[in-house]
This record gives structure tokens, C-alpha cells and sequence, in this order.
């Protein structure tokens, strides 16, 4: 691909950030992360409390992006064909079938967001999960294509009744969890709760221009970047060195205040998760207009892509993104950059 081409991409990608960013006001990082994760084609975990922009973040996003747009809310009672159809009495009071979220928009889907999955049984998840994998289904004797989806999860992390943990295998299969926090900014925090211009969703994410992005040309493209970003041996030894330290921290040192090292890592980073770290940082890169990966650019990327994998002993789980923040912070700091 010409150099010409990776500048317009570059520069759409940008003006897609650009629009969002007057939507969702003071979350600049968080949609830097989401412009990242969507060139680099992965699914995304998104973590805040409620309220705080998450649905209207992707709106927008879906807005710019392009494709079909499409949520569904998990609850106790979710079951995996609710994902597929729905069923209902029409008029001539017989039941009908209609398709279900996935598959409703067939192959347009390009964001399909899940709000509150851990409020979903796992059965639901499994689905889910291998649809996430394939970009494909089977269902009403035919098999369904994806190619353009992404999937949006948010987890409800204030509640824990009626939810169920996601379990490893399953965040494993997102390329970042994502942090959406409420902005500490006053003059940001004053325009959220005075300005009316956020008081209506549907008109503010209506101002985002639509298909900024062209959803159909993004594997495409997504595919060729990949191969026009290089990273040097240095670069690749730096990486398997940050991989091999989330196995055994304690190894290289690395400690978490009050918490026993040797007890704490189950397992580290898997091999895909490094290679999606990859994948993040080679993106950062070229949005950063250079064509080789920095330690920067990994480290831009690194604990959201890497916290969630790392499987910690159960008696450290409530303290996760703590610990987690703390013990990768520690890794980056302890290992000697190129």
C-alpha cells in the first residue's frame, strides 16, 4: 500500500476521533484506545459504572464507523437463541420468527455492543464467544457471515447479584479492556451536568458525520498495515521479556504492595494476547505517522491489552484492577526499554 494510501486512512481515522470527541467530551484517551482496537480489529471490553457515556460512546463510534449498529442487554433470564431470534403472536394470532440481534443486519453488522454481559449466563457467553472467534452462525439451516463485526461488552462492576463472572478463556478473547471514567476536568465535569447539548443522546450522536470509515474496506486495510509497520529484533526481544514477566513477576523483581508475590499469577499473558498487543502497538504506531514500532507505542497499548488475560489467585480477584495497574506498571518500569 503507498505511503498516500496509510496517510488517508490516517487521516480519517483522526477525523473520526476527532467527532467523537465532541460527543463524549473528556474521554480522549479511551477513544484513542477504540480507534486502535477497531484498526486492529479487535473486540473490546469496556469498564466504568453506570452513566458515566459508555452507550452513547459506541453510538457514535457506530455513527463514524458505519455498517449496522446493534445492542442487547444481558439479564438473568438471557438465554443463547435470544442472540439469534425472537419469537412473537402476530395478528393472525399464529407465533412468528424473527431474526435476533446478530443476525438481524446479516453481514452490514459492524458493532454489536453487549451492555452488562456479566449479567448474562455463561451458556450465553460460549455463544457469544464463538462468534466472536468465526464471524460466523449457524442458524434456520444456513450459515451466517460477520466479516465486519465487532463486539462491545461492558461489564456491570458495581452490582454482583445476579452476575456471573467472565471467565478467563472468555476475556481472553477481547483484544483490550478499556477503562470509561467519569473526567476529573471541573470545566468538562460542569458541561456534562449544565450544558443541554448532552442532555439529548439522539441529536448529539446525530452530529457525527456517517461512514467516516468505510466498514467494508477496514479488514482490508487493517490486514496491510499490519505488514507496513515493522518491529526490529530489539523491539521483539523487549516484547517477549514484558510477555515472559507477567508469568512470574517476582522473577524480575516486580512487587505489589501488600500482596504475596509467589501466590499471585496463575497465568500469564497468552500467546494471543501478546500477539494483539502486537497488533495495538502497531496501530499506535502508524497513527503516530511512523512505520516502525517504539517502546512507546507498546506501552500505549500495554495495560489494556495485557491486565485483563493475567489470571490472578481467587483471594486477589476483588482487588484486581489495583493490583493489576500496580504489578504491570512495575514490569514496565523494572524492564530496560530499547
Amino acid at each position: 500500500m503507498s505511503d498516500r494510501q496509510l496517510a488517508d486512512w490516517r487521516q480519517h481515522a483522526l477525523t473520526l476521533e476527532s467527532e467523537v470527541n465532541k460527543v463524549v467530551v473528556g474521554q480522549s484517551n479511551p477513544i484513542r484506545l477504540i480507534t486502535t482496537s477497531i484498526f486492529a480489529r479487535g473486540h473490546v471490553l469496556l469498564e466504568g459504572d453506570v452513566g458515566v457515556g459508555k452507550t452513547t460512546l459506541l453510538r457514535a463510534i457506530a455513527r463514524g464507523v458505519g455498517g449496522a449498529y446493534q445492542r442487547i442487554e444481558g439479564t438473568i433470564d438471557l438465554m443463547p437463541n435470544d442472540l439469534v431470534y425472537h419469537t412473537y403472536l402476530g395478528e393472525d394470532g399464529k407465533p412468528h420468527v424473527n431474526p435476533g440481534p446478530i443476525l438481524e443486519a446479516g453481514e452490514d453488522l459492524s458493532i454489536f455492543f453487549f451492555n452488562e454481559i456479566n449479567r448474562a449466563r455463561p451458556q450465553v457467553h460460549s455463544l457469544l464467544l464463538r462468534v466472536m472467534a468465526e464471524r460466523t452462525l449457524t442458524a434456520f439451516n444456513k450459515e451466517h457471515h460477520f466479516p465486519h463485526m465487532l463486539v462491545f461488552a461492558d461489564r456491570n462492576q458495581v452490582e454482583k447479584e445476579e452476575t456471573f463472572d467472565i471467565p478467563s478463556a472468555a476475556r481472553d478473547r477481547f483484544m483490550m479492556e478499556i477503562p470509561i471514567i467519569v473526567p476529573k476536568d471541573e470545566a468538562i465535569m460542569e458541561s456534562l451536568v449544565f450544558d443541554t447539548r448532552f442532555h439529548n443522546v439522539d441529536e448529539l450522536v446525530s452530529g457525527v458525520p456517517e461512514n467516516i470509515l468505510k466498514y467494508k474496506e477496514l479488514n482490508k486495510f487493517a490486514a496491510t498495515l499490519q505488514d507496513s509497520v515493522s518491529a526490529s529484533p530489539a523491539l521483539r526481544k523487549y516484547a517477549l521479556e514484558l510477555w515472559q514477566a507477567t508469568k512470574v513477576p517476582l522473577d524480575y523483581g516486580v512487587k505489589v504492595s501488600g500482596v504475596d508475590m509467589s501466590r499471585l499469577v496463575l497465568s500469564g499473558a497468552s500467546p494471543r494476547g501478546m500477539g494483539m498487543l502486537l497488533r495495538a502497538a502497531r496501530v499506535n504506531a502508524w497513527l503516530n505517522d511512523r512505520d516502525a514500532v517504539l517502546p512507546d507505542d507498546i506501552h500505549a497499548v500495554f495495560h489494556e491489552t495485557i491486565a485483563h488475560r493475567v489470571v490472578f489467585s481467587p483471594v486477589y480477584e476483588m482487588r484486581r484492577t489495583e493490583i493489576a495497574r500496580e504489578m504491570l506498571d512495575g514490569i514496565v518500569n523494572v524492564i530496560a526499554a530499547p
